[in-house]
């Protein structure tokens, strides 16, 4: 907007100087050429009195001499009766121009090499019509002119100069405000919830601030209005919690009443962790730093510890690979527990007793990749499960789980995926990227295959780095 405002302000005033010094210069040169034939009239007239006394040629000589244009001046003075024609001076114009000025009667100016001349006719004593030749050299006609355009130039370029300055201060006066308004938006969408505009520049430009702001307020509310809802909803749950952490207690001894337990201790502490984040006065939009996340491995044995006692009740095999070494990824501890709780809760959820899974972790140098399978009756519609809140349709379902899986893996630069597995059902690829660059991008897969017994291989392309 600030170039423009320059590029238009810049053309209209060239075009405006040029309008008016052009016509301006001429006007000049017709007054320089004015004021020298004016000069030569006078030059021609101080020798008419003279002439009307005497034609005698030594008096003539002394007036011309007397008027200072003897070199510049010629007087014709034609035959009578009693006297010879007299020619006085250097002729330049033609014969034939001086007749006719002396038979007209009038005063006349010709070109001749090297300028011009003005022929004043002036009347004797005889009657007869002398003729006054004054040259008017060309250097005369334009003494000055170039100093006058120069002028005229400068005065232009100053005008020219001064309008691109004055408009390129009003466009920093427009564009500074909308410049504001751009960052403060970008602030805003990176998740600073304090980005405020400056109300001031051009009326146009602050009605936008005023509405940017009041836009920045209203967000800041809405996302308190939903965090003291998250909380207020999750502490409702306490007092069902309160009451299946009593009825726990009464449930005795044995691995059933023991995996009971832990699960109601594990649901009370998320409920205090959503809780307490909910209630963070700001939202968590930064990566975990150098030195955060957690061990895969380790979450993975631990989640499939607490999953294998109900799959042994329903009668499910249980594989799991590639978690006898440690695994770090930039992810916490907790984010990955309810990764893997939601897609084993969809397992358990979504396919008949007695139906097979794993869960493989591939490690490499800059990615990972957690492999969830079984051998259900896989998803018809990948991209539908994968919306947020469609759910599967089932009672209980609110299709937020592979939303959690999404979210946790683009959190690093990854992506989640949904494919065949070679168990025959369906196989959710968690790709986790560990040095934060972009994920692979989709559509890319390759054959299904196997590398040795228990070694599960996902059906899509890994790095090379990966095992």
């Amino acid at each position: 907007m600030r170039w423009a405002l320059v590029k238009v302000c810049l053309a209209v005033t060239t075009m405006v100087v040029v309008a008016f010094a052009v016509p301006l210069g001429l006007v000049v040169r017709e007054m320089a050429r004015d004021r020298a034939f004016t000069n030569a009239e006078r030059e021609a007239a101080a020798v008419a009195p003279a002439l009307s006394i005497t034609t005698d040629r030594d008096q003539l000589e002394r007036v011309v001499a007397s008027a200072g244009s003897d070199a510049g001046m010629a007087v014709h003075i034609p035959a009578s009766d009693d006297t010879a024609a007299v020619d006085l001076g250097r002729q330049r114009a033609a014969a034939d121009d001086i007749a006719t000025v002396r038979r007209l009667g009038r005063a006349s100016t010709t070109e001749v090499p090297g300028g011009s001349t003005l022929l004043q006719p002036v009347a004797l004593s005889s009657g007869e019509i002398a003729v006054v030749e004054v040259y008017v050299p060309d250097s005369e006609v334009t003494d000055g002119l170039a100093t006058a355009w120069a002028v005229l130039a400068g005065v232009g370029v100053a005008l020219i100069v001064g309008s691109v300055a004055v408009a390129d201060r009003l466009g920093v006066r427009m564009v500074r405000p909308a410049q504001r308004l751009v960052e403060g938006a970008h602030e805003l969408g990176e998740g600073k919830l304090g980005a405020r505009v400056p109300e001031e520049g051009p009326n146009e430009l602050r009605l936008a601030a005023v509405a940017f702001n009041s836009m920045a307020d209203q967000v800041v509310q809405l996302l308190a209005n939903e965090r003291e809802l998250a909380a207020d909803l999750s502490h409702r749950l306490r007092t069902p919690l309160t009451v299946l952490r009593l009825n726990t207690a009464s449930l005795g001894d044995g691995p059933a009443a023991e995996q009971t337990r832990a699960a109601v201790a594990q649901l009370e502490r998320e409920v205090d962790t959503i809780i307490r984040t909910a209630r963070e006065a700001k939202p968590q939009t930064v990566a975990a730093g150098p030195g955060a996340g957690c061990d895969a491995a380790e979450v993975v044995r631990e989640r499939m510890a607490f999953w294998s006692a109900l799959a042994e009740d329903e009668g499910r095999k249980v594989r799991v690979a590639g978690v006898d070494r440690p695994v770090r990824i930039p992810v916490a501890r907790a984010d990955l527990a309810a990764a893997l709780d939601a897609l084993l809760g969809n397992v358990f959820r979504h396919t008949p007793d007695g139906t097979a899974f794993a869960v493989d972790v591939h490690n490499g140098e800059d990615a990972v990749i957690v492999l969830v399978s079984d051998a259900g009756p896989g998803i018809s519609d990948p991209e539908a499960a994968m919306a947020r809140g469609r759910g599967s349709g089932s009672d209980g379902s609110t299709g937020l789980g592979l939303d959690i899986v999404r979210r946790l893996a683009e959190s690093t630069g990854g992506d989640v995926r949904i494919g065949s597995s070679v168990l025959g059902g369906t196989e959710v690829r968690i790709w986790i990227q560990l040095d934060g660059r972009a994920p692979v991008r989709r559509g890319h897969r390759s054959a299904v295959r196997r590398r040795r017994p228990g070694r599960l291989v996902s059906t899509f392309n890994r790095p090379r780095s990966l095992p």
